[in-house]
């Protein structure tokens, strides 16, 4: 039996969410379409509507419907340092800690020069202009601790460093109120190196 092509097209939509795969896809479809059509309309109209409304901040690069968003717009944070992070969902966690007070900028990705993404689709040149501004003194680049994550944090580093900015990496190591029988090697070692003094 052939899929009607509508909905072939509502399974090959679902599919272009990360981590979903054909039968996934299929799953979403048919339980949208059999038991929440009214989650799926009201689905529909708010990715219609952020589609319309979204854009990125024209200062730190992060979704708003504002032309500047709303932390930029803040008085009170610290012009002098820049957080550099890869997704506005890794902003968010930034701003749960209730610690940092500085200024954002976000890449919308990290350089994988394997899936074709290099400094152009990271918004390299935009990174470069806000930490050359003459108010940021300290870059601290908080991308994740993937490969690409680590690659993307040499790379921007280098050529922040070129342009005279003092720049910083977030620490890993262990979690707070971790053991450690249960921390992996690779976490427990890199703790090691990046000890401090107390």
């Amino acid at each position: 039996m052939k899929t009607p092509s509508t909905l072939e097209q509502l399974i090959q939509a679902l599919r272009v969410l990360p981590g979903v795969g054909p039968k996934s896809a299929q799953r979403m479809a048919y339980h949208l379409l059999q038991h929440e059509q009214a989650g799926a309309a009201r689905l529909a109209r708010a990715l219609a509507d952020a589609l319309q409304k979204l854009h990125h901040c024209a200062r730190c690069n992060t979704f708003t419907e504002q032309e500047v968003c709303e932390l930029c717009n803040d008085p009170y944070r610290d012009d002098s340092q820049l957080c550099v992070v890869e997704m506005p969902a890794d902003l968010l966690r930034m701003e749960q800690t209730l610690v940092f007070k500085g200024r954002y900028f976000v890449l919308m990705g990290r350089l994988s020069p394997l899936d074709g993404i290099g400094p152009r689709d990271i918004h390299f040149d935009r990174l470069l202009a806000r930490a050359s501004d003459g108010k940021v003194r300290e870059v601290i680049l908080s991308t994740n601790f993937t490969v690409e994550g680590e690659a993307t944090a040499h790379y921007l580093a280098e050529s922040l460093r070129a342009r005279g900015l003092q720049v910083s990496r977030i620490a890993r190591g262990l979690p707070v109120g971790g053991e450690l029988e249960h921390i992996d090697s690779g976490t427990l070692a890199q703790a090691l190196i990046e000890r401090r003094a107390l």
